[in-house]
């Protein structure tokens, strides 16, 4: 088995036409014919099932897509850690984020890195939480971040932030009356919230708070990323849920922070990694995930003080 027969292979599995793969591929639709035989031969299984209309993957090929790409990436590293060395670097941390994590808390978090052990070189994948889990299992990640600790076996998953779960309201929208939001009276409105294979974490927490109301809610939108969901608020499609500091980020886009009446929610990030004793690397780079803070126009304000005033009947 080549690379060649696994490149094949993907274009194929991916177009599900031959005659797009050969083009997508720049050969001829007979060698790339020809491969894949010798790729399902080597395997002793058919991959795909061809017909004068159609080609569809079998459940034995299904099973191998699952695993090739990650053949692609560890070979990408390989090369990303010879350049890494060639530049002078002495050391890597491969880093996989997953739920859209804050920019600002992001940024700052590399920024000490850069200063305080710039000899580390620092690779980020933006990933979703399923690949993730199984790149940290198949060491294709060193650590990761993401919303959610339903990590299986061999993760370890720690806790280390916590924003506040914010509504994301237009402004001049009437809900803004409320000083805090009540839920049911928030879910009389379309919601747009981020899309559970891009925030997989993220999604699973936001709906623990919405099974609080018997009010079913009207999702009008569901989007792949923060930025999206403040502009669909901004032009008043609908109201969003999210982390104080990704609407901090949006407040020039006319979004306005609410928070939900009773006891706050908040958005929990966890560290993942695999289990065992850390590397003295990826050890002092957690030790810096603990320390680290917001800056300061992002820091979560503290909840406001009920009215005296809206406990009086009138």
């Amino acid at each position: 088995m080549e690379l060649r027969h696994l490149r094949c292979f993907i274009a194929v599995a991916e177009e599900l036409h031959f005659a797009r793969a050969a083009e997508r591929l720049h050969i001829e639709q007979s060698p790339l014919s020809r491969t894949i035989k010798e790729l399902e031969e080597d395997l002793g299984e058919q991959l795909f099932i061809r017909s004068s209309r159609s080609t569809r993957l079998t459940r034995a090929g299904k099973l191998f897509l699952e695993h090739v790409p990650r053949v692609f990436t560890a070979l990408q590293q390989a090369r990303e850690s010879v350049t890494a060395a060639a530049n002078g670097f002495h050391g890597q941390l491969r880093i996989a984020l997953s739920d859209g994590i804050t920019p600002s808390r992001l940024s700052a978090l590399l920024a000490m890195c850069r200063q305080e052990e710039p000899e580390v070189d620092i690779r980020l994948f933006q990933v979703s939480l399923s690949q993730q889990i199984k790149g940290l299992q198949d060491d294709l990640y060193d650590v990761g971040f993401a919303q959610s600790d339903e990590v299986g076996e061999g993760i370890t998953a720690q806790a280390v932030w916590n924003d506040p779960l914010l509504v994301a309201v237009p402004a001049r929208h009437h809900l803004l009356k409320f000083k805090r939001i009540p839920l049911d009276d928030l879910l009389q409105f379309p919601l747009v919230l981020c899309d559970p294979q891009a925030c997989e974490g993220y999604a699973r927490q936001v709906d623990r708070v919405l099974r609080r109301s018997d009010r079913e809610p009207l999702i009008a939108e569901r989007v792949a990323s923060f930025e999206l969901m403040m502009v669909v608020v901004s032009a008043g499609f609908a109201l969003g849920l999210a982390g104080l500091p990704h609407i901090a980020a949006s407040r020039d886009c006319g979004v306005v922070a609410r928070p939900l009446a009773g006891r706050s929610p908040m958005l929990t990030t966890y560290l993942l990694r695999p289990e065992g004793e850390p590397s003295e690397t990826l050890g002092r780079f957690i030790e810096r995930v603990q320390a680290i803070d917001l800056p300061e126009g992002a820091r979560p304000a503290p909840a406001p003080e009920p009215d005296p005033l809206e406990d009086i009947p009138p």
